[in-house]
């Protein structure tokens, strides 16, 4: 196995969860045409299974949970390592954490017990589903000495992938021992939560410790610890050294959540890789692939925000891959190839900061969905940080409703604004817990909670005008706001005729607009915009134009001269990376269609054909291409921008501006 092997850019999470009543496990494996099929597919690293959610293991070994469908004398996992190692793919190891079918069964006084006093399992005692191991048991100990005999067995390992690994609360008797031993009250919710989180932080560090002394001197191997939320990871990086994103979007986690997830994760400066999947729905879907077009706009999004690309899969029990499959992947990760040396070890260039609370998770719900949409749909390059993080370098900061700003964020705050940095912040945001202004800077009065769950807004001459001629529904309560001295209203609020109650309503929905009202709902004291209403919950929920155009119109105002202008479509995406002396500009075209209730779906890619592009730049550029194809296009520079106008019909092209 070579020393040190360079961290994967096109990876296959090959899952084998395999039930026990499956009688024939890796009965038509071929360890030669295994690995020739992920060569020929571009793939350089596949994660194979040690262990499964069944709790059972794939290896030689005297320990009785090796799947008893396992055929007599295969070591299925060696052979797989021995193969990719051959035509030099990486091989780290998955383990699977929580979920342990065969613990569960012959141990059953180690499954988690919820609130309710009720063994935790997804759907209930008679569901086909997984229960759930209770990490403050011996199960730990349990866990412990199978990974130790997978190390013992193939360290030095390439990577360990531990799965299923969030905080899961219980109420079993080592759970509540060691609650009342750290002085937790094992009543209250809240102390349950944190002492989970103590337990999985106390078994991240144990195992990873275990993994690094297990590789004797050898290049480090990559750990990492699945099903933890992403916004924790500027805590939990002292367990990692990469980070992996879990995103199958047609699996339950939608088109939303990559964006929001991806753009948190890399200012953290780890090497990243994300993972869809093959499958038309979610894991283990046999029989199934989703549509070209879509796999490739989910990597191409991936290679986009700077990280790697990985494609989730299942081997068949009897240990075959599909060709098909692999004929779609292979295709999909040539063009990603293609584009990799044109970005790879660039930087990504943002002009905003996103504040968000971490503890809000991954998803964080309409807010952090009409921040994302907004910024994207307007270009705008961003990255959310926790309030924690350092500001510098960032020309405009975006406080949404989301984040109450406390007496050390006012003071960075003022910090940025001192130094000549635009601030934006929306709704509650701009309050104390007393309801008054949170910033002296923010130049505003304020007179409590509006008494109407919907008004409207009016902006001034020359603000939003898009907006003019009509006043425009803001759904959601806000406070009453007033410019101080020296502030200045950009729009103000109109206030219905009456608050819509079973007493006295109008027509079918809200109230009609009635006056004018003396307060303000969008106020600008120098680089400092304040809106009264909390606008990205409002764009996550509704997303009308209005807002949108509100959104708009006040970062115009704080960032007059963005990175780059172009005259697409909504769907749009775009990221900006900086490599050496040249700019490269992702543009990915491909709109996901609501197909099903609950399945959004990408059938093809959305053509640009001699759109506009604008890209801000200190000097002119030698020459601008198209890539991968390295196609030389005419551009124009003026005004300290490069113009060109860009056809793509494929869903995803670079323009590189050399």
């Amino acid at each position: 196995m070579p020393q040190e092997m360079p961290f994967p850019r096109r990876m296959i999470h090959l899952d084998f969860h395999t039930g026990p009543a499956i009688p024939d496990v890796g009965r038509y494996f071929d360890p030669d045409e295994f690995a020739r099929t992920f060569a020929e597919a571009h793939v350089d690293s596949v994660t194979v299974f040690a262990k499964c959610h069944h709790g059972h293991l794939y290896y030689n070994t005297d320990r009785p949970e090796r799947h008893p469908g396992l055929v007599p004398g295969l070591d299925l996992l060696a052979e797989q390592i021995e193969a990719l190692h051959s035509r030099d793919i990486r091989a780290p190891i998955y383990i699977s954490v929580q979920c342990d079918e065969y613990a569960a069964n012959t141990h059953p006084e180690w499954i988690a017990i919820d609130a309710q006093g009720k063994q935790v399992k997804g759907g209930g005692p008679l569901a086909a589903s997984w229960q759930i191991l209770d990490m403050s048991s011996p199960y730990q100990d349990y866990l412990a000495d199978q990974i130790d005999e997978v190390l013992s067995r193939f360290s030095p390992v390439d990577g360990v992938f531990l799965d299923m690994c969030w905080d899961q609360p219980s109420l079993s008797k080592w759970a509540i021992d060691g609650m009342r031993k750290r002085g937790y009250d094992p009543r209250e919710e809240d102390d349950r939560r944190k002492y989970s989180r103590e337990v999985a932080h106390a078994y991240m560090g144990r195992y990873k410790e275990a993994i690094d002394r297990a590789q004797d001197g050898h290049a480090p191997a990559g750990i990492w610890f699945n099903s933890r939320p992403k916004t924790n990871l500027h805590i939990e990086r002292k367990f990692l050294r990469h980070i992996e994103v879990e995103c199958l979007p047609t699996g339950g986690w939608g088109y939303a959540y990559f964006p929001y997830v991806a753009r948190f994760v890399r200012p953290l400066n780890l090497p990243t890789l994300s993972h869809t999947g093959r499958f038309h729905q979610s894991w283990g879907d046999f029989g199934s692939l989703k549509p070209e077009a879509a796999m490739k706009y989910e990597c191409c999004l991936i290679l986009s925000q700077g990280m790697t690309s990985g494609v989730g899969d299942q081997l068949h029990p009897r240990g075959t891959l599909d060709p098909p499959a692999y004929a779609e992947i292979g295709r999909i990760y040539g063009h990603i190839q293609a584009c990799e040396p044109w970005v790879a070890g660039g930087t990504l260039l943002s002009e905003i900061a996103v504040l968000v609370n971490p503890e809000q998770g991954d998803n964080p719900g309409p807010v952090g969905l009409g921040v994302v949409r907004a910024l994207q749909q307007l270009r705008y390059q961003f990255d959310l940080l926790p309030p924690s993080a350092n500001l510098d370098g960032y020309p405009v900061v975006i406080v949404p409703e989301s984040i109450r700003i406390d007496t050390a964020l006012a003071s960075k705050l003022a910090d940025h604004l001192a130094a000549g940095g635009g601030l934006l912040v929306s709704g509650a945001a701009a309050l104390d817990e007393n309801g008054q202004p949170a910033m002296e800077e923010l130049g505003i009065l304020t007179s409590g909670e509006s008494p109407y769950s919907d008004t409207y807004v009016r902006p001034v001459r020359g603000f939003a005008d898009s907006l003019a001629g009509m006043d425009h529904i803001i759904h959601k309560r806000g406070f009453r706001m007033a410019p101080q001295e020296g502030a200045h209203a950009l729009a103000s609020v109109v206030e219905p005729y009456f608050e819509r109650t079973y007493e006295h309503f109008c027509s079918h929905s809200q109230t009609p607009p009635d006056r004018l009202s003396p307060y303000s709902m969008v106020v600008q004291n120098g680089q400092a915009i304040t809106v009264s209403v909390p606008i990205f919950t409002i764009y996550g929920t509704y997303g009308n134009i209005p807002v949108h155009d509100l959104i708009r119109a006040c970062l115009a105002k704080l960032l007059p001269e963005p990175l780059i202008h172009d005259g697409g479509p909504a769907h749009l995406e775009t990221s900006v990376v900086k490599k050496d002396e040249t700019t490269v500009v992702h543009l990915i075209s491909y709109c996901p269609v609501r197909r099903t209730p609950e399945l959004d779906l990408v059938d093809d890619p959305f053509p640009l054909v001699e759109m506009p592009l604008s890209v801000k730049l200190p000097r002119p550029p030698k020459r601008v291409i198209l890539a991968p194809e390295n196609l030389e296009i005419p551009f124009e520079y003026r005004d300290g921008r490069a113009e060109v106008k860009i056809t793509c019909l494929d869903g995803h092209v670079m323009v590189v501006l050399e």
